[in-house]
Formats: structure tokens, C-alpha cells, sequence
């Protein structure tokens, strides 16, 4: 079945793109989703007379999400925790605590742009990347302290 792209999909494609996808992708995922329009001939002319807006407004997006990953990555945030012997944390550092912290210092992020790639488990600073957009990312320091 052939879909339009109403929202960037990874591993499909961009908005606007017309894809060819299994018939039971597009049926069982991606139209309840509201992610995609199915390509017929109406459909792809008034896709083509949109295309235009569309490319403005991801444009607006990339601009948006490159000054946030600017202020983002002057960031450092400090999360102190409880320490065992040999300075091991007790438990990790998630994405829920690093968007809480960042929250608390005003920056507005979601949980699934945080990709910590290892568990956080031991003191000292950290870099963590968040992934504002498929092209655009930022790299906060998140440095991990003794809980007094």
C-alpha cells in the first residue's frame, strides 16, 4: 500500500514522502496513528500544493529545536545521590531524573529524547545526548555528586 507521510516516522521517511509499506503496517499502525494518509490521486495533489508549507514549517521546527540544543548543551546538571562502598551508587541515574533536573533549571524536555547510553552508576561528570530531532542533538554534562 502506498502512504503519504504526515509525520517524520524513523526508518520510513520525512513528512510528505509517498511510501510503499505492507498493507497491515499501514492498517494496524500508521493510519489509527494519524501518521499517514493513504496515496491516492486527490491525496497526492493536495500534497504536492502542501509540500511548500510543510518544508516551512519543519524548517521552523529545526531552527527551534538548533537554538534549544544551544542553551541545552551550556547546561550542567547536578543530581546528588546516595553512595555504598567504593563510591557505587545505589541504583542508576535515569532519563526521568536528568529531565526532572532539567526541568527544575527551565528547559523543557521530553523523557524519550534522553538517551543515556550506559546506566549511570558511579560519581563523576557524564555526557548524555539529547535528540531534539532526527538531525539535530545536544550534549548535556550530568554530574553526579555524594548525597550529604
Amino acid at each position: 500500500m502506498q502512504v503519504i507521510l504526515r509525520e517524520n516516522v524513523e526508518n520510513l521517511g520525512r513528512i510528505g514522502d509517498i511510501v510503499k509499506v505492507s498493507d497491515g503496517y499501514a492498517r494496524n499502525f500508521l493510519i489509527p496513528r494519524s501518521l499517514v494518509y493513504v496515496a491516492d490521486e486527490s491525496n497526492v495533489r493536495a500534497i504536492e500544493h502542501h509540500k511548500k508549507l510543510l518544508e516551512k514549517r519543519a524548517q521552523e521546527m529545526r531552527m527551534s529545536a538548533q537554538d534549544h540544543a544551544k542553551a541545552l548543551s551550556e547546561v550542567t546538571v547536578s543530581l546528588a545521590r546516595k553512595v555504598g562502598e567504593h563510591d557505587k551508587l545505589f541504583g542508576s541515574v535515569s532519563a526521568g531524573d536528568i529531565v526532572e533536573a532539567l526541568a527544575k533549571a527551565g528547559h523543557k524536555v521530553e523523557r524519550r529524547w534522553v538517551q543515556v547510553v550506559d546506566p549511570i552508576k558511579t560519581l563523576g561528570t557524564h555526557n548524555v545526548t539529547v535528540k531534539l530531532l532526527p538531525e539535530v542533538t545536544a550534549t548535556i554534562k550530568v554530574v553526579v555528586t555524594k548525597e550529604a
